[in-house]
């Protein structure tokens, strides 16, 4: 066995013989800290198998058989349930419910097909079943296992095989083959490298809780997103009811899904309706507030943008956003001075998604150009109006993917009156809702304010 020392960053895994202040991978400053690394002689050279090469023609092509974790809107994330053999990465702040998620799941999972392990080493079996008891959860075949040692989890998962693993979570895992403390880079890589070939070769689905870092990405090497074969991450306020789990990586589904829970005394309860949820404090007949609708995958949601304008103190006047796109609109603000003759230059402006959601598509534009111009106008916008529409930079008004989907929407929900492009109102027919086609941020206004 031959050892060899290396200093490992803890942010990106970049890796040195000798101690560097700052890292020259990604620029971190103290994060190389020094790793023994053991080689095993007897691994030395195994290319990880007997495999050969098989003609594309001649690869089964079924479908993968989904596993239903019981719980609708994580099926939906995940692309209709688990994979046998997936390995699946789930991040999110601390306190935002990863654990109550899966433990929820496990517990329904568990009734339906059988052994569920869930491994926590962050917990102890009192902790745990205390949480679980007050969520409701009592399956028998769901077994509890307070461990943090690599080698002693898989002796588990071969005894008991169960029809999935959790992990909760990969930073506390750890493998006496490497001296270096738990959470470390190289821990960290070995570990989910171990459980993946576990999960592949025995088709068993394994899902990792993963630790974040202050800036919202999962702790650790990047290479371990590249591992799995699922990255979701669980979005909302700890303060705050709403949680959005969305798909940033999924190779056996879209990335464009999202699941929408609402966090209650005993757990994490499905969001069915999510239209519905953001809209129902919506203040009506307030200057300011406007109502669109964007597409979350295959699901439309109906999103209220709330606008504050107001004289600023400050020789450089405030843009401040949450939920959208900080560059977004500070460019619309500049379409809206340049083509319709607002004058915000001295204008404190305050954009904000109500009920935490994010809009990262541009058919939410006319709706912050109105909310902005309603705001500062301090006219209301006729509370019954639905808002689509791509702004340009020379004013004009773009059409939108899927207008009809959106527009169903809103009509479920009791908009009778919808703007949108011009160029898109023959390809809609939404029985009771009122179509206007507008070809520019100046006509926009003119019929909505």
């Amino acid at each position: 066995m031959k050892t060899k020392t290396l200093f490992t960053c803890q942010k990106c895994g970049y890796q040195s013989a000798k101690w560097l202040g700052r890292c020259p991978d990604c620029d971190a400053w103290n994060s190389l800290v020094e790793e023994v690394q053991v080689k095993h002689p007897t691994l030395a050279g195994d290319g990880g198998g007997n495999a050969s090469p098989v003609p594309f023609g001649e690869i089964s092509g079924e479908v993968e058989k989904r596993l239903s974790c019981g719980i609708a809107e994580l099926d939906r994330v995940l692309g209709g349930g688990l994979v046998a053999g997936s390995l699946v990465l789930i991040g999110g702040s601390p306190g935002i419910g990863k654990s109550t998620l899966l433990l929820q799941a496990m517990d329904l999972l568990a009734k339906g097909a059988g052994n569920v392990l869930y491994v926590s080493g962050e917990e102890s079996a009192q902790q745990i079943r205390l949480r679980g008891t007050r969520m409701g959860v009592d399956a028998r075949p769901l077994f509890i296992l307070p461990e943090t040692s690599l080698e002693r989890i898989v002796a588990q998962i071969q005894r008991l095989k169960p029809v999935a693993v959790v992990i909760d979570s990969i930073q506390t895992v750890y493998t006496a083959a490497l001296e270096s403390a738990p959470g470390s880079v190289s821990q960290v890589r070995e570990a989910a490298g171990r459980l993946m070939m576990l999960a592949k070769g025995s088709g068993i689905p394994v899902l990792l809780v993963g630790h974040v870092t202050k800036d919202g990405s999962i702790a650790g090497p990047r290479v371990l997103e590249h591992m799995v074969d699922t990255v979701l991450y669980f979005e909302g306020d700890a303060g705050h009811p709403f949680r959005i789990l969305r798909a940033v990586k999924n190779r056996f589904g879209s990335t464009n899904e999202i699941g929408v829970f609402e966090m209650k005394e005993g757990g994490l309860a499905e969001v069915k309706n999510p239209s519905e949820l953001f809209l129902a404090e919506r203040p009506l007949g307030v200057s300011g507030s406007v109502v669109v609708a964007t597409l979350e995958g295959s699901r439309p949601l109906l999103v209220e943008l709330q606008a504050l304008v107001t004289g600023s103190s400050l020789g450089n006047p405030r843009r401040t956003t949450i939920g959208v796109d900080h560059n977004r609109l500070a460019l619309l603000v500049a379409v809206l001075e340049k083509k319709v003759g607002l004058s915000l230059a001295g204008q404190d402006i305050f954009l904000n998604v109500a009920g935490g959601a994010k809009l990262n598509e541009p058919a939410a534009d006319l709706g912050m150009v109105v909310a902005v111009a309603s705001s500062h106008l301090d006219k209301a916008v006729d509370p019954h109006s639905l808002i689509l529409g791509e702004v340009g930079l020379a004013g004009e008004v773009r059409g939108i993917t899927q207008p009809e989907m959106r527009i169903k929407e809103g009509a479920k929900f009791g908009f009778r009156r919808c703007i949108l492009p011009a160029g898109q109102v023959k390809q809609v027919k939404v029985k009771g809702m009122e179509l206007v086609g507008v070809r520019s941020v100046e006509e926009a206004m003119e019929r909505v304010i």
